[in-house]
């Protein structure tokens, strides 16, 4: 059965030329689309208190899986019981949207993969913590970006990680160590209940997570995306959330079927 599932994709809220946007890059939809095979459809957030909200349940009617992509800005501290450390970017909107979004899909069981910010907002939705900026943590490295206007240096790999046994970056075959880039300033502090320890850096912090529970749960502080089809582990990783997305929906069309099967039976 050729299916391509439908995978729903929060969107940043942003200001262009003092006019705001909806924004998802396109390097998350290609790997989304060529990488897993799904199609990504974007979801914009809600800027004012006015507008509706969010019908998840009809949203998450369509889905077979969700993608919690990164950005530039930061998980507000407010949504983890903290205060604002320095001068940094935020997205209430997004904060909004991904926060529910994880809770929604998590208990209908959809696969879900978060990557960097995306892994943060599942640490949070599930009432982890943060760190706000890990580079001024004592024992910590500096895990941002390089200064450079090559985006191609940005991207590229920057340290090690080492990949916890018995996980789900395991079982996909990846281990004992993995090397990553690093492009974040925040990073887990407290894990939250119901996540596992997938993978951490050289200073403790760490690299990945996954669900205790479901089939497909999985959450990365790196980009896997960036050019994922010249690297291995990429490959793999959004082959599975590819495989865990069809999986989904071909149980939710089998069901369907069942249902309908059986109002067609009793009408009989």
């Amino acid at each position: 059965m050729n299916i391509r599932p439908v995978v729903l994709v929060p969107m940043d809220f942003d200001q262009h030329a003092r006019l705001p946007f909806h924004c998802l890059q396109d390097k998350y939809v290609t790997a989304l689309r060529d990488g897993a095979g799904c199609v990504p459809v974007a979801v914009p957030g809600f800027a004012s208190v006015a507008a509706p909200t969010v019908d998840f349940d009809c949203l998450l009617e369509l889905a077979d899986g969700v993608f919690l992509p990164g950005g530039r800005s930061n998980v507000h501290p407010s949504r983890y019981g903290a205060a604002v450390e320095g001068d940094l970017l935020f997205d209430a909107t997004r904060d909004s949207l991904s926060l529910s979004l994880v809770q929604a899909a998590i208990g209908r069981g959809l696969p879900l993969l978060g990557v960097c910010r995306g892994m943060q907002e599942l640490n949070v939705a599930m009432s982890g913590s943060l760190h706000q900026r890990v580079q001024l943590v004592d024992g910590m490295l500096d895990h941002r970006e390089p200064d450079v206007k090559d985006v191609v240096q940005r991207f590229g790999k920057a340290h090690e990680i080492a990949v916890k046994r018995g996980g789900l970056l395991s079982d996909l075959g990846f281990g004992p160590m993995l090397s990553v880039n690093s492009l974040h300033q925040q990073g887990i502090r407290a894990l939250a209940q119901g996540l596992r320890v997938e993978a951490t850096a050289a200073d403790g912090l760490i690299e990945a997570v996954s669900a205790t529970s479901g089939d497909f749960v999985l959450g990365v502080q790196w980009h896997p995306e960036w050019r994922f089809f010249e690297d291995d582990v990429s490959i793999k990783i959004f082959e599975a959330f590819g495989a865990a997305c069809r999986k989904f929906a071909v149980r939710k069309l089998d069901l369907s079927r069942s249902r309908k099967s059986g109002v067609i039976g009793k009408m009989g």
